[in-house]
């Protein structure tokens, strides 16, 4: 019978107060450090229960797929001290529930991937003789690199040596591609955070296109990571760690998941600092207030934008093609330049990012036959109305790369609606999995510890978004 091979999740958000899998104060908003959350700590126990049904006694392989520590909206001591609470959860002396774990990191902790990248880079210099001409600094991994020597995600790692068992533990990191494949290479899993397929996380290459039109749009992946990483570390992953103006920022992004509230803000904002600055370029206050207003305007077109945003569509039409772009280009690419060959007849894509679990087949230009797609969703609640397009899922994967979608839960209204299902993409007229099949029979929603779950996220997303909002 297949095996649980890789479990997938993402968007933990772990430092952040609106994650429910960040532990709280009772009685008040204040983040309780010193204990996981509820939730962390059922879906630890859901988790350990399939895993416990494997019939082989190797350990699964645990893959995080971005934005688990919280680095844009809390200090670096916060985030690190949630990883702490999930860790010593899901890795106990005598009782680890996963031999190995990849880190794939997404826009809230790309600061790890410029950490590991940095160090990687130092240890490639030391090698070198004195006076050899040195290699420009590489943006990215290799995709398929399960099987090579790690390349350690070195804070994380640092981070869990301190406890016993864990003292020779190795977290790897792998971005922003992590490819899984089999050995006859004729079917693959990529996974990727997320934030590449969203325009704004692009905004370097945009601004070059605009002032440099002659210069061409990047196409392979290393070359967009290449232009747009010290963007994407400036804004969405060292803002926590900048004080009282990492303070400010975080009520900046909370607006900006409602686009009225985003647009009536910046308004406000144009308005004091046209009336309190000149700016010596522009004659007048009138032309200071109309310039900034229109970048105003501008900026909260563009925040209405972002696809966690939109609440009513797993993916929109505007979302679909900006998804399609990047898994038609730079991700084929990748594929078959570090294949050296075709690429493979079948193959899953796994992110994350928005917020939105789905599970979906799509066709994408360049593939022989359309992919199965899957989004694992988040564990962050953002708005004070429930959103049923947004909720959290772990995708499972088994030894021969079929995957499931464990949807833990959707928001609702009603405390009745959350309950646990297990989902698959599945072309139409296929069977379904034996993976699928034995993952049904093992997942009863009415029974625990699902519905333990079901009844304890519920509560939390409940309590959330409660949270008063600036």
């Amino acid at each position: 019978m297949p095996d649980i091979r890789y479990v997938v999740i993402s968007d933990m958000h772990l430092g952040e107060e609106d994650s429910v899998l960040t532990c709280l104060r009772e009685g008040n908003w204040q983040i309780n450090w010193r204990e996981a959350s509820p939730t962390l700590i059922s879906l630890v126990e859901c988790l350990r229960y399939l895993i416990k049904q494997n019939q082989s006694k190797t350990k699964p392989t645990l893959i995080l797929l971005g934005d688990i520590l919280e680095f844009a909206l809390a200090t670096d001591n916060e985030a690190a001290m949630g990883f702490e609470r999930f860790i010593e959860l899901i890795m106990p002396r005598k009782k680890k529930m996963f031999n190995r774990i990849f880190y794939v990191p997404g826009n809230h902790d790309h600061h790890l991937w410029e950490s590991a990248r940095e160090t990687q880079y130092v240890e490639h210099v030391m090698g070198l003789s004195p006076g050899s001409e040195l290699d420009i600094p590489w943006h990215t991994t290799n995709m398929f690199m399960e099987s090579e020597p790690p390349l350690t995600n070195y804070f994380l790692t640092r981070l869990i040596q301190r406890y016993p068992g864990l003292k020779r533990f190795v977290i790897a990191t792998a971005y922003p591609n992590f490819g899984l494949i089999t050995p006859n290479r004729d079917k693959c899993v990529v996974l990727h955070h997320g934030h590449y397929v969203e325009s704004l996380y692009l905004l370097m290459s945009v601004l070059k296109r605009k002032l440099f039109p002659e210069k061409p749009e990047p196409e392979v992946i290393w070359d967009i990571e290449g232009e747009n990483f010290a963007w994407i570390d400036f804004f969405w992953s060292m803002a926590g760690r900048s004080g009282e103006v990492g303070k400010d920022m975080e009520m900046v992004y909370e607006k900006m998941n409602n686009p009225e509230r985003f647009r009536d803000f910046l308004m406000e904002r144009a308005e004091m600092i046209a009336d309190k600055e000149d700016i010596p370029w522009i004659p007048g206050d009138w032309a200071e207030e109309k310039m900034l207003k229109a970048l105003a305007t501008y900026l909260a077109e563009r925040a209405a934008g972002i696809e966690r945003g939109r609440r009513k569509k797993a993916l929109d039409d505007e979302g679909i093609e900006s998804f399609k772009k990047y898994v038609s280009r730079p991700v084929k690419l990748q594929i078959a330049n570090d294949l050296k060959g075709p690429v493979p007849r079948d193959v899953t894509f796994v992110f994350g990012h928005t917020h939105k679990p789905f599970e979906e087949t799509m066709q994408f230009d360049g593939y022989p036959a359309p992919l199965k797609v899957y989004n694992t969703g988040g564990w962050v609640v953002d708005t004070e109305e429930a959103a049923p397009v947004m909720g959290g899922a772990l995708i499972l994967l088994d030894e021969n790369l079929d995957a499931v979608s464990l949807r833990m839960y959707n928001e609702s209204q009603s405390e009745g609606d959350y309950k646990v299902k297990v989902a698959a993409a599945s072309p139409a007229g296929a069977q379904p999995t034996p993976f699928y099949l034995r993952m049904l029979g093992l997942v009863d929603a009415g029974r625990n510890p699902w519905k333990s779950f079901s009844e304890t996220v519920a509560k939390e997303v409940k309590h959330r978004a409660a949270r008063p909002r600036q």
